[in-house]
């Protein structure tokens, strides 16, 4: 007989493994054209051990969409817990970041399609599968700058926020044509293109009257 160490490290394999054959199922094929049948066949177990796990498809949706957001605050407990200045927490989380979304592209997929063919139905469900926390915390370290006077206190740290994590999904969207532009030399350098990105958040583009009249 198993015992219940065994017994319950092989629950978690199982479900691992449902929610690893559903992120790639969405990503691949939209949430509606995707059935749980197709999902067991793709995990390697019976539709019924599924159910066993989760009472319905979008039970599923909903953990695989919470998996991918505790993967991602975690990644910026990481950057938060460092205890250094707000430019390395924001640093360390937009490379953190699109480390991520590069190495999950089915998830990253998945996000988009859905947003795309779904809109705020789905957009909420995003949101409180803990987007909306990450994206809290990310806003709380640019507050954070601005309290300790390390950043400008005239800006929306929302709107900051907003950038950072757009240019790394339009990044994951476009390396590809990226790469055909003979002008981008950072395309299969990801850290060094965030690291310059941040430092262009941190520091604008327009030059200090100072500067050129020097």
């Amino acid at each position: 007989m198993k015992n219940d160490v065994t017994a319950t490290c092989e629950e978690g394999e199982g479900r691992l493994k449902i929610i690893a054959a559903a992120e790639k199922l969405f990503a691949d094929h939209g949430f509606d054209a995707v059935s749980m049948h197709a999902i067991a066949t793709a995990a390697g177990i019976s539709k019924a051990n599924i159910y066993h796990y989760f009472s319905n498809k979008d039970a599923l949706y909903l953990a695989v969409l919470q998996g991918a957001s505790a993967a991602l605050r975690a990644r910026l407990q990481e950057a938060m817990d460092s205890r250094g200045p707000a430019s390395e927490a924001l640093r360390h989380f937009a490379v953190s970041h699109l480390r991520h979304l590069l190495a999950r592209p089915y998830l990253v997929r998945l996000f988009l399609r859905e947003l795309l063919e779904n809109g705020e139905p789905r957009a909420r469900d995003l949101a409180d599968a803990g987007l909306a926390d990450l994206f809290a915390s990310l806003v709380g370290i640019l507050r954070m700058g601005q309290e300790q006077g390390e950043l400008r206190s005239d800006f929306d740290p929302a709107l900051v926020a907003t950038m950072l994590l757009g240019a790394n999904v339009i990044f994951f969207q476009s390396r590809d044509l990226l790469r055909q532009y003979p002008e981008v030399h950072f395309v299969d350098t990801p850290e060094e293109y965030d690291l310059a990105m941040v430092e262009v958040l941190l520091q604008g583009i327009r030059q200090n009257p100072q500067d050129s009249s020097s």
